[in-house]
C-alpha cells in the first residue's frame, strides 16, 4: 500500500486529504482509500476505462467535492 497527501480547493476553501493505493486490491476494497483527519470518507475504483468512480462514501461527503476528488484520482493514475 502506497500513501500521500493531495490538497483541493473548493468553495473557497482548501481540504486536505491522504491517499491510500491498494495496487494489489481484492472486490471487498476499493483500489483508493481517501481519508481526512485519519478517517476513512472515501473509496474509488477505476473501471476498465480507467475512469474514476465511487466505491464507498462512509464520510456522507458531497457530490461535488467528491467529484474533484475523482479528478484527481483520474490525474494521479496517468
Amino acid at each position: 500500500m502506497e500513501r500521500s497527501t493531495f490538497s483541493i480547493t473548493a468553495n473557497k476553501q482548501v481540504y486536505k486529504f491522504e491517499l491510500a493505493e491498494y495496487p494489489h486490491h481484492e472486490d471487498e476494497q476499493c483500489k483508493f482509500e481517501v481519508f481526512q483527519n485519519g478517517e476513512l470518507i472515501a473509496g474509488f475504483e477505476p473501471d476498465r476505462n480507467e475512469v474514476v468512480r465511487l466505491c464507498k462514501n462512509p464520510g456522507k461527503v458531497e457530490l461535488s467535492l467528491l467529484h474533484q476528488i475523482a479528478k484527481h484520482l483520474e490525474h494521479y493514475q496517468v
